[in-house]
């Protein structure tokens, strides 16, 4: 594919949003463009939308699927507020993402779909295409459907299978907008299709046609260009959060030295994690696919008390079906890590939706006094080193550990820095291989025994002993434990020894996490925000976009939500107002404000999208107004030339 002169304009970055019908393969041609966009070195971040439905209503505004990808020349911490450009390949995508556009954006809209029927479909009364209502956007109208049926016509497939590659015709013309290396789809859709090559060869004169259309028409006269990104040196790869969390499975059952065994149900959005993991039997994984919730984290826990690194993955409406077996796992003290990949809520709610709202569930969620450790991830890499830390926290602590993603970052993407594996922790199962207690009878004999609950001195973890161990035979189970020996007791006084001593051990973990670390460039900043999981990216842009107004604050991020670095007591009360925006009605806040008596201010939207860049930077200005006692003036964001840094 050669390029002929046309005019080359400079961007620092773009966000370009891809939407039509749930048939229309939006989602196949944004992660394509995001794989051409990470072959080229920009840094970017994704964001996949899709409807719930197996197949809504085609053409109807609930059917709309769309993923946008927003890449830059610069470090940049979300997916954007406002697309740039708008692709649409029907009146309902139209409609449905009109909206979220600033003006000025582009769009390009494929004009085949916007027949009568189908604009009734989406809500038009008149085609939004004539006169001018979308007079305040640079719209272009391209037949691509009609263009990519006469492109692929050779093939002799029907009009409408030659009509599925209007995508790649799409895709085509976009890589050539914004300069794209075209080889990585060019291999992928001759992998892809290798078995069927009309379809093979149909996409390739598609995603070719695109190209050419752009090359050749007078339509698009602009050609735009993104230089790559200065990242950190190292070897890179655009990863997903639920790819990286399953990777960092592996990595931390390899670094234990543990086989790892997945007992899990399919559920949106957690699906993937056990879909990945099937892959990697080489590096002794073993994934069931159980008949239930409760089935699968059984299993997991059986898994662990043979000595493998127990794992089981849902989303919140499965956490509140394992909650039963997760207190077992307390009361066995047994390593287990329960990954929740947060979804909206509450019942089935918005499975394909993103939400934080299941913090107070793995807090609280489980009959009796049973703690629990909590470790979020807060960007898709982060994922990895999140799983890897849950690991590593579950077997030397010998307690199950909630593993709280969620559904933006599990499906949205970033480049991620591949670790070197002397850069990992070392793990260590210290499994128990002799008896450990001597009994003296009243004869002054000695007798050595195994005790399953005797307790090590700086982690308050009881031996993990693998059944068939000689001499080692001992019991566990649901029923109260009585200290050292692990029989079972209903002394008052030990269980109320026993319950301190499983919120002992859970607050011991505190001594082996990193203190939360603030960044405060001036340390005079008075309004803190602090934040965890998904909202790290946001939270970022908006601190940005303050500061470069000229005001100061300071931010910090939670990745241990239970227990809490042993120094937040302190940093919250170093500054004037603490804001913490959350998914959520003010899970976290609630936390805070109960253990620290702060008086924590919550920024909360609960709309199954990550919070939006803008809107919190005018939240966060408002609070540092309140606490300088001035009137703060953000300015207005959006256009695409200029470098935010978001």
């Amino acid at each position: 594919m050669t390029q002929t002169d046309k005019q080359v304009k400079q961007l620092d970055r773009v966000i370009i949003r891809f939407a039509g019908d749930s048939g229309d393969g939006m989602q196949l041609t944004g992660d394509r463009f995001t794989q051409e966009t990470a072959a080229f070195g920009n840094d970017l971040v994704t964001l996949p939308n899709f409807p719930a439905e197996i197949r809504a209503p085609q053409g109807t505004l609930p059917g709309v699927s769309s993923f946008q990808v927003h890449f830059a020349d610069h470090d940049i911490l979300t997916a954007g507020d406002a697309p740039d450009v708008l692709v649409a390949m029907n009146p309902a995508a139209l409609r449905a993402n009109l909206g979220d556009l600033h003006k000025g954006a582009t769009i390009i809209v494929d004009t085949h779909d916007f027949t009568a029927r189908n604009l009734t479909k989406a809500g038009y009364t008149e085609n939004p295409l004539d006169g001018d209502t979308l007079a305040e956007y640079a719209l272009h109208t391209v037949d691509l459907t009609g263009m990519t049926v006469e492109a692929v016509k050779e093939f002799g497939l029907s009009r409408k299978d030659a009509s599925r590659a209007k995508n790649m015709f799409a895709l085509g013309l976009l890589s050539w907008m914004y300069g794209r290396p075209t080889d990585p789809t060019t291999a992928f859709l001759t992998k892809r299709f290798a078995k069927v090559p009309d379809i093979r060869d149909a996409n390739l004169a598609a995603f070719k046609a695109g190209w050419n259309f752009g090359e050749t028409t007078e339509t698009f006269a602009i050609q735009y260009e993104v230089k790559p990104a200065v990242l950190p040196p190292g070897t890179y790869r655009n990863i997903t959060g639920n790819l990286a969390l399953a990777y960092g499975l592996v990595a931390g059952g390899v670094q234990a030295g543990l086989p790892v065994f997945l007992g899990t149900y399919p559920i949106t959005p957690a699906s993937d994690i056990l879909h990945e993991l099937s892959k990697h039997k080489s590096f002794g994984v073993t994934t069931f696919q159980a008949e239930d919730e409760i089935a699968g984290v059984g299993a997991a826990i059986g898994a662990s008390y043979v000595g493998h690194l127990g794992v089981t993955s849902t989303s919140g409406p499965g956490v509140a079906l394992k909650s039963e077996a997760i207190g077992l796992a307390v009361m066995t003290e047994l390593p287990l890590v329960v990954v929740d990949v947060q979804r909206g809520g509450p019942s089935t709610g918005l499975p394909t939706k993103t939400e934080q709202a299941d913090l107070l569930q793995a807090m609280f969620g489980r009959n009796g006094e049973a703690p629990v450790p909590i470790v979020a991830p807060k960007s898709p890499g982060d994922c990895f080193a999140a799983a890897v830390e849950a690991t590593r926290i579950a077997v030397t602590y010998r307690t199950p550990v909630l593993l709280l993603s969620d559904g933006y970052l599990a499906n949205g993407s970033e480049p991620w820095r591949v670790p070197a594996i002397d850069d990992l922790p070392v793990i260590d199962p210290d499994f128990a291989t002799e008896k450990n207690h001597t009994t003296v009878g009243p004869d002054e004999t000695e007798t050595s025994e195994f005790w399953p609950y005797l307790r090590d001195d700086k982690t308050l973890a009881r031996p993990w002993a693998i059944p068939g161990t000689p001499g080692l035979e001992h019991r566990i189970g649901g029923l109260e434990k009585g200290d050292g020996h692990g029989n079972i007791s209903y002394d008052p006084a030990n269980h109320d020894f026993m319950v301190r001593t499983r919120q002992a051990k859970v607050d011991r973990i505190a001594d082996s996490i990193p203190l939360v670390e603030v960044d405060d460039p001036s340390g005079e900043a008075k309004v803190l925000v602090l934040g965890w999981g998904s909202t790290y990216g946001p939270i970022g842009a908006g601190v940005r976009r303050v500061r470069k107004a000229g005001y100061q604050v300071a931010q910090a991020h939670l990745r241990h939500l239970n227990p809490f670095p042993s120094n937040l007591g302190e940093v919250l009360k170093g500054y004037d107002k603490v804001l913490v925006p959350e998914m959520n009605l003010g899970q976290l806040s609630l936390l805070l404000r109960a253990k620290y008596l702060v008086d924590a201010v919550g920024y909360n939207h609960v709309r199954g999208l990550p919070l939006k860049a803008t809107e919190l930077a005018h939240a966060i200005g408002e609070l540092v107004g309140q606490a300088e006692g001035l009137d703060v003036e953000l300015g207005v964001w959006g256009e695409p030339t200029q470098k935010e840094h978001i």
